[in-house]
């Protein structure tokens, strides 16, 4: 949602809000300068989504990324005019590459990807610095409160809290590994977010959880808690130690999908 704190942080942090009257949702007092300077002010973006590629690496429980060519520049001819077009065949997960959970991949009756709210997906966010964490290894409420401490930031209703563990650091890509080692929340972690009031957390990793009975446990977590997590995300230490930033991430509207690929992107405004 574009909270006022949102709009706060557009704006430079202090200007005032505009005061909405009538059923038509008229305003008055609203400052158009200071708007129009937010839109038009210039804005770094930093790229937090992994590249998908023919067999990139996928979690075991779901199928390949496979990318075939299906127009390969050949002449059409309409007229006198001659186009000779690309294209490719998908095939892949609804959980392939960079992706958000859908509530009904954590059980039954859950909202599928199409049904979540898109404003979900363009919130304020921090990103705190786990990197110490050991591979395989559960992070602790200690080590979150720790991480959360030395940002100096807060968690506030509704953010995205991204957690850098250093992993695609560690084990690259096209490493085996990568699908079974990686480090990730404990359950009492899990909860403790949604107590601080975070709706999406996101990691590199393909889970948000250690591989077995503990990622399970985050799964069900989320679902019982009415959150959830992305999955897959990198260049995390691009916005390590930057302060609060704006979070998009939409995914691709998949009727009936229990997740959904997405470009993940933060974007830095300038004072």
């Amino acid at each position: 949602m574009f909270t006022p704190k949102l709009l706060r942080s557009a704006i430079g942090g202090s200007a005032r809000l505009p005061t909405f009257i009538g059923h038509h949702g008229q305003y008055r007092n609203l400052q158009y300068r200071e708007l129009a300077t937010a839109a038009t002010r210039k804005s770094k973006m930093v790229d937090l989504s992994r590249e998908l590629y023919h067999r990139s690496p996928a979690h075991p429980f779901h199928p390949p990324v496979i990318i075939t060519p299906w127009d390969t520049h050949q002449e059409k001819k309409a007229g006198n005019t001659i186009l000779r077009s690309a294209s490719y065949a998908l095939s892949m997960s609804d959980h392939a590459g960079t992706h958000v959970d859908a509530p009904k991949h954590f059980g039954p009756g859950g909202k599928s990807i199409d049904q979540m709210p898109v404003e979900d997906f363009y919130t304020s966010a921090i990103c705190l610095n786990l990197s110490h964490v050991e591979l395989k290894a559960s992070i602790s409420v200690s080590e979150m409160e720790e991480a959360l401490s030395k940002s100096g930031e807060e968690i506030y209703q509704g953010d995205t809290v991204l957690l850098y563990m250093a992993f695609n650091k560690r084990i690259h890509f096209d490493d085996p590994r990568w699908q079974h080692d990686f480090p990730g929340l404990s359950l009492e972690a899990v909860h403790w977010l949604a107590d601080k009031g975070c709706k999406i957390f996101g990691v590199e990793a393909i889970s948000p959880a250690p591989e077995g009975e503990l990622n399970f446990q985050a799964h069900n977590a989320c679902g019982e808690r009415g959150i959830t997590h992305i999955e897959g995300l990198d260049n995390l230490e691009q916005v390590l130690g930057k302060g609060r930033f704006t979070f998009v991430g939409f995914p691709l509207r998949i009727r009936g999908g229990s997740g959904g690929p997405m470009r993940a992107v933060a974007i830095f405004n300038d004072a």
